[in-house]
C-alpha cells in the first residue's frame, strides 16, 4: 500500500476516534439527552466534526509526497489546525452548554452557561459536568426585589439567570404540588402514541412541568415526591 494512501487512512481513523471522543462528551456530559435538541447544538455540533474529521485527513492526502523537503512542517500545520479548530469548536460549544434547570413559579427554565448573568459559580457543585437542577427564590427585600423585576424588565435579565438566588429544589415541594401538570395533558400537544410509548418507560411519573428552552420546549417528569425523574422529549405547550 503506498505510503501517501496507509497516512491518510491512519489519519483517518485517528481522527473518528477523537470525533467519538468529542461527541461522548458533548452528548453524555454537557448535553445529556435530550438537551442537545432542546437547545439546538446537535446539527451545528455534527457539521463541525464532520468538517474536522475529513478536511485534514484530505489534506494531508493532497500535500503527502514522498521525498517532499517540507512534507513534516506541512503535515504538521494541517493537524495543528485541525486539532485547533477541534478545540475551539469544544470551548464555544461547552460555553453554551446546560448549566443550570431553573424552577420558577411553574415551569422550568433551562439556563446555558453563556447566560449566567453573575461570575460567582460556586453555587454549582456540578459546573464542570451535568446540570443542576434548582429553584429560584425571589428576595423578600421590597428594594432589591424592585431592583431585579427592573432588571427583568428592561435589563432582559431573567431571575433564573441570577444564581445568587437558587435554593435547592427541594424547598420547593409544595409549590411544585400545587403547580404540576396533569400528564393527560401531554396529549393535547403531542401524539397519544408518542405520549403512551414515552410515559411507559417512567411509570412513576404523576405529573410533569414544562421546560423553557432556546430552541425547542421540553417536558419534566416528576413523581410523588415532586422529584424530578426525566427530562422528555414532548412538547409542553403549543
Amino acid at each position: 500500500m503506498p505510503k501517501r494512501l496507509t497516512f491518510f487512512l491512519g489519519h483517518l481513523a485517528i481522527s473518528i476516534i477523537i470525533a467519538l471522543m468529542a461527541m461522548g462528551l458533548v452528548f453524555f456530559i454537557w448535553y445529556p439527552s435530550p438537551l442537545a435538541s432542546a437547545v439546538g447544538v446537535t446539527q451545528i455540533f455534527l457539521m463541525m466534526l464532520a468538517i474536522d474529521v475529513i478536511v485534514g485527513p484530505v489534506l494531508g492526502f493532497i500535500v503527502y509526497k514522498e521525498g517532499k523537503k517540507t512534507l513534516k512542517m506541512d503535515l504538521a500545520i494541517i493537524i495543528l489546525i485541525q486539532l485547533s479548530a477541534l478545540i475551539y469548536g469544544l470551548y464555544s460549544i461547552e460555553k453554551g452548554r446546560p448549566a443550570y434547570i431553573a424552577y420558577n413559579i411553574d415551569r422550568f427554565e433551562l439556563v446555558r452557561k453563556n447566560e449566567i448573568a453573575s461570575n460567582d459559580y460556586q453555587h454549582n457543585e456540578n459546573f464542570g459536568s451535568y446540570p443542576s437542577y434548582v429553584v429560584v427564590q425571589y428576595p423578600k427585600d421590597p428594594k432589591l426585589k424592585e431592583k431585579v423585576m427592573f432588571d427583568e424588565v428592561f435589563g432582559g435579565v431573567s431571575l433564573s439567570q441570577r444564581p445568587e438566588f437558587y435554593q435547592a429544589l427541594e424547598s420547593a415541594k409544595q409549590q411544585m404540588k400545587d403547580k404540576s401538570l396533569s400528564l393527560n395533558d401531554l396529549s393535547k400537544y403531542n401524539s397519544l402514541s408518542t405520549v403512551d410509548k414515552i410515559l411507559s418507560k417512567y411509570p412513576t411519573a404523576i405529573g410533569f412541568f414544562p421546560l423553557k428552552a432556546s430552541n425547542l420546549d421540553m417536558t419534566v417528569l416528576v413523581d410523588k415526591e415532586y422529584k424530578v425523574i426525566k427530562i422528555v422529549d414532548l412538547r409542553p405547550w403549543h
